[in-house]
Order: structure tokens, then sequence, then C-alpha cells
């Protein structure tokens, strides 16, 4: 006897996804073949062991069906769940597939266990990150505001290279550790960001997600000197509010960069460099009231760092001295720059925090602002993340609000590049919305390129550089026939980016058409007045693709596989209610994506279609049903999203 249960389909499993505590789910299976189970039971654990009877509904065509009904955990939880059954004294089990995803069609014989995410019943994740449209920016890399230069040439006589030139490439500067040193600067200041905020307003951007900008030694920042004061390089605390208020006054909220697992060690709290004094931080002196803040081995010289640099001293998060100053203080950090404008933070190496850390950061930022973001680095899949030897959910409502979406980046890469085919990529992004509660799932960081990788039309073309030495990288300059296809696969991923779920997010210049190896050379500045005008003209179109259709912004989503070359996004909003229950006009938006150099004809059914019949292409086109199905042609390394042709009228009335 064989049973089938499919995760993803609401007969087997009704509702499917997550689901908050306490919710009732009806689970099904179909048991194929004679004769009947002797017993069939719904094996689930939360923490214990559980186990459900599960009773006959009838058969049809030689199956029989079998249901049980039980009410989810109470509390916020990962709950798991297999079938368990007796058939003439043999023990038969249908669980999960072994792929890591907890969802999809059930194997027989495989003790996996199905996942439900149980969330807090009143997780809300901000409203403005549901519709929003973000972009990254290095503020040393983005704009030279005029009349700063007296500010660029503040660290003269410092061991620092001060670039005059705005187009140079980044140094690589190779010192301890094997890391860069990363002391050079272009002389980009917060003025400079906010005197560009009618470029990014007219870009479509309505979040500016902003690297680290605290006082630090290196021009990333990374390696925090100071959590209280802004970089003199960048400008002051009085800069910060100007750049916040008039972004707000046009629509877009600033978030930060919060480094809270390690600091400098050129910090006013570690001061190894002695830059602060002789008897100041905890390297210098053994009586500092920071000491307690680091792990010291051996006083002073050898002491935990993050990943063995010497120049980023661990800190202990959960010591009660650094939290009061980071999150629970009354002027703590966290709180502090969102009382000054900020609306949250992304927090670097998120999984590397211990889970009390974040509960409490989550919850001092919320009591500054209730509106305030706190989106996490995590790069896997972040409801079941393994970190440290055990299981960490960042999604049941007590931690992040979401995060940054390497898993949907990773692959799309994949496909465009034919690594995958479109029907793995489509079971794997599915996966993340069976695990992912909903508002997690549309807050998401949905990223293409970002400072920790080559910029993404190297990665595209396929010469991202990895295989040269670093010290050869700074010469590697992208074909003309790279520059097309790389620039012809960003297009695809962009148009799969703004029809999934969560916030579409351009790294800096990426729409400019930037190339470069990973870092230094992925963080160069941007390119003001040699732009790829093709780049930056789709972009903007895209963009306000997604602004523009209620669908693509808060619809449900399915994702399917018409053929392994062609991947699609169907979203939809019925009954003017979006998925997140906030009115919408009804509409359905349908992507499609050819990675093939060959032309490709996708059929669409009415199923496809949810039964629409008139659609209009992006692009303007008329697309005439038959008999409510669609057959839609794309030519090679070609996309198109259609559009319900009663919507698209609408909007001109």
């Amino acid at each position: 006897m064989i049973f089938h249960h499919r995760s993803t389909d609401a007969f087997f499993r009704n509702p499917t996804g997550a689901l908050p505590a306490g919710a009732l789910v009806c689970l099904r299976v179909e048991a194929e073949g004679y004769g009947k189970p002797d017993k069939i039971e719904l094996r689930v654990w939360d923490g214990e062991e559980h186990r459900f009877p599960m009773r006959e509904l009838g058969a049809r065509a030689g199956r029989r069906y079998y249901e049980a009904q039980i009410a989810v955990s109470q509390t916020p939880c990962l709950y798991w769940y297999r079938f368990e059954a007796e058939v003439d004294g043999k023990r038969l089990v249908l669980g999960a597939p072994d792929d890591g995803y907890g969802c999809g069609e059930g194997v027989m014989g495989s003790e996996n266990s199905f996942q439900i995410t149980v969330y807090d019943p009143e997780y809300k994740t901000p409203d403005w990150m549901h519709d929003g449209v973000m972009y990254q920016i290095m503020v040393d890399r983005f704009y030279r505001a005029e009349g700063t230069q007296a500010l660029f040439h503040a660290r003269d006589g410092q061991d620092v290279v001060l670039h005059e030139d705005w187009y140079e490439k980044p140094l690589l500067n190779i010192r301890e550790n094997g890391d860069n040193f990363a002391n050079d600067f272009f002389g980009g200041t917060l003025e400079g960001v906010r005197q560009k905020l009618p470029y990014l307003k007219e870009l479509g951007v309505s979040v500016l997600y902003l690297n680290p900008i605290f006082q630090a030694r290196t021009n990333h920042k990374y390696d925090t000197g100071d959590y209280m004061r802004i970089d003199p390089m960048f400008g002051d605390e009085e800069a910060f509010r100007r750049l916040t208020a008039d972004a707000r006054a046009m629509g877009i909220r600033v978030i930060l960069d919060g480094v809270f697992s390690h600091v400098g060690d050129d910090s006013v709290y570690f001061n190894r460099r002695g830059t602060h004094g002789e008897h100041v931080g905890a390297y210098r002196d053994p009586d500092s009231p920071y000491r307690k803040w680091f792990t010291f081995k051996h006083w002073p010289d050898d002491y935990e760092c993050w990943w063995g640099f010497k120049t980023l001293p661990n800190v202990n998060e959960m010591d009660e001295d650094y939290r009061r100053h980071i999150l629970n203080g009354a002027d703590a950090v966290v709180k502090h720059w969102v009382r000054q404008g900020g609306s949250g933070w992304r927090l670097d190496v998120a999984d590397e925090l211990p889970m009390p850390f974040l509960r409490e950061l989550r919850r001092e930022v919320k009591s500054a602002s209730t509106q305030a973001a706190v989106l996490g680095e995590v790069w896997e899949d972040a409801s079941h993340k393994v970190a440290y030897g055990e299981v960490r959910s960042y999604v049941l409502g007590d931690t992040l609000d979401s995060v940054m979406n390497y898993p949907l980046r990773d692959a799309l890469i994949d496909f465009l590049l034919a690594r995958r085919g479109a029907a793995s990529v489509a079971r794997e992004l599915t996966s993340l919305q069976e695990n992912y509660p909903k508002p997690f799932l549309y807050s998401l960081m949905n990223l293409m390129g970002s400072h920790d990788r080559p910029r993404i039309l190297n990665v595209l073309c396929g010469n991202d550089g990895n295989d040269r030495p670093r010290e050869e990288r700074a010469a590697l300059h992208l074909t003309q026939e790279e520059r097309m296809l790389g620039s012809l696969r960003e297009g695809l991923m962009l148009r799969l980016i703004v029809s999934m779920p969560g916030m579409p997010c351009v790294y800096y210049a990426d729409e400019a058409g930037a190339e470069g190896c990973a870092d230094p050379y992925c963080r160069a500045t941007y390119p003001w007045g040699r732009e790829d005008g093709n780049m930056l003209a789709l972009y903007r179109r895209l963009l306000a693709l997604r602004r523009d259709h209620d669908a693509l912004r808060g619809g449900a989503c399915r994702i399917f596989a018409p053929c392994e070359d062609v991947l699609g996004v169907v979203r939809f909003v019925r009954g003017g209610v979006d998925a997140l229950g906030r009115p919408a006009r009804d509409g359905v938006a349908v992507t499609l994506v050819n990675r093939s150099a060959q032309p490709v004809s996708v059929y669409l059914t009415p199923d496809d279609l949810l039964g629409e019949t008139d659609f209009v292409l992006d692009s303007g086109e008329e697309v005439h049903d038959r008999a409510g199905a669609v057959s839609v042609s794309l030519p090679g390394l070609r996309g198109v999203t259609l559009l319900s042709k009663r919507v698209e009228e609408l909007r001109f009335v």
C-alpha cells in the first residue's frame, strides 16, 4: 500500500502555510492499493510527541482517504508531523522529502517530518515594508556632496588614502589576517545621500538601507568605533536628522546597519591601537568598564574575535552593561537612532546573536516606534536555521520582522545560469512561502546584489573573478559580449524579483550597470554621469510596474515551472483584499522568464490564469485567449508580465 500527501495542496493540508498559534488544521492522506490499514495515525512533534488517530473519509476509484483535524500548539514553535500506519502487521511511514525544505510531496519510508510554522497571532511587521522598494547604500561610495571637501580632508596625516578621482577603483590593501585593511576613502557623505533623494524617489525607492555610518577606522564601518557617534567623514547627528526628515517628507524611510556581535579593535571600547589614549578601553586598561564586554584568554593579546580577525574583537552580547548600552538603557543605541529619525535596523550576522538578545532587541526597538523594522542577515531558510548545533527559528514573532532573502537570490542565479531547472527552483521558493508567516514573507529583503558579493552583472555573465587571485581582480573588465549577456540576465532577475512577495532591493549602482569583482571592487563608487542608460530605464520601468499593481505588491503568490527553462510567478488579488487582508484591486499578474537562448511557447490554462481571460503584456500588447487559455511566445533570454486587462483599464479611468 502506498500513501500520498502534498503539504502545498489545500486538499491534503488546509489551511496551507504557516499558522497562528492554536489554529485548526485538517491533514489528509490518500491510500492507494488493496485492503485497508489496520491503523493509521498522525504523528506530531512540538517538543513532545503526540499521536492522533485518522478517520476514514471514504473511497473513490480504488483509493481511500483519511483525515485528522487538530489544533496546533498554543505556543509559537515549529510543529512537525508525519503519517504512520500498520498494514498486515507491517509498519509503513509517509514523511517529508529528504531535502531540508519540510514540505512538498510525501515520500514512503521517510522518517522526516513535514513542517508547520506556528507563530504568535499578534505578530505584525511594519506596514511600509510590505509595499517597499529598498535601496542599499555604502555612504562613502554613493555621492560626494559639494561643499564637503573640508570634511573629506579631515583625516589628512592619518593612515588613510583619499581618492581625489571619484571614478578610481577601490584599493586592495591586505594586512592583518589576510583581510583588506579598507583604509581608502572617496568622500561620500550623508549630505550627499540627501542631495540625491530626488533621484532615488524617481527610481521608485521607498526604503534606504545604509551600511554602517558610525565612527570607525575603515571605509565599510563594520568595525564600530563608537555606536553613539556618526563618523565625521560622513557628517554628524544633525546631518542624519536632516537626511531622515527630508527622506520621510518624500515617502522614504531610512534603516541603519547594526553590528552588535563585535566591535573594532580601534574602538573606544577596546582601543588596541591606542587611538583614544593609554588608559581607555579593555585592551589598554584591565580595569576598564568595558573589560566584561570581551573574552580574554590571556589579557591583552589573546582574545576572542570575529572569524579569527584580530581587528574585530567579539563582544559578550549577554553582558548586562553591554545590553544596557545597546538595548535597554534610557538612551540605548537601538532606541536613540530610531528617535533621531531612523526607521529601524538591519542586523549584521543576526544568526550569530543569542536568541535572548534578539528578543530583547526587538522589544526595545518597538518601544521606540511600533513602525520600526528589525531585519536580519540570515543566509538560509530563517524558519529552521541551524546555528551552533541548534535549530533557530526567526519567524515566530519574537525576534525578527524579516530577513535578507539570500535563498531567493541564490536560486534565481542558479536558474539563470542553468545550474538548476525551473522545477527545482519553484519547489524551493514555494517551500519558503510555506514556512514563512505572511507578515514575514511580505517583508523580505529581496536582494540581487550586495556589498558581500561580486556585482550582479559579473555574476550573471559568468565572470565574477572568483577564479583569479584577489590581486588580479582590479584589472578585470567585462567584454562587450559579457556585458550584453549579463545585462539581459539581470533584467530577467529583476523582473522575477519585483514579482515576488517582499521588498525588491537594489544595491547602489547596479541600476547604473556597475561591474566589479568581490570586495573591494563591488564597493566602487556610483558612476554619476557614466550610467548605463538602458539599464537605468529598465529598473525604473519594472519598479514602477510593481508600484502600480496591487497584485504585484500584496497579492497571493504561486510559483510554477512550465518547463525547465521557464520560471513563472502568478500574483493575484481576489475579493477586494490582498494576502495581508488589506483593501486591494482584484487582478492577476503572471510573470514568465525564459532563461534559454531559444524561443519558447508557454501555454497557460484557465487554472493558471485564475479564470481571467483578457490580459495585456507590460509592453502594452494585448493577449487574446482561446477557450480561456492563453499561449505566450517568449523569445530567448526574455521575460514578460501579463496583467489583467480590466485592471489595467481601471488605472486610467
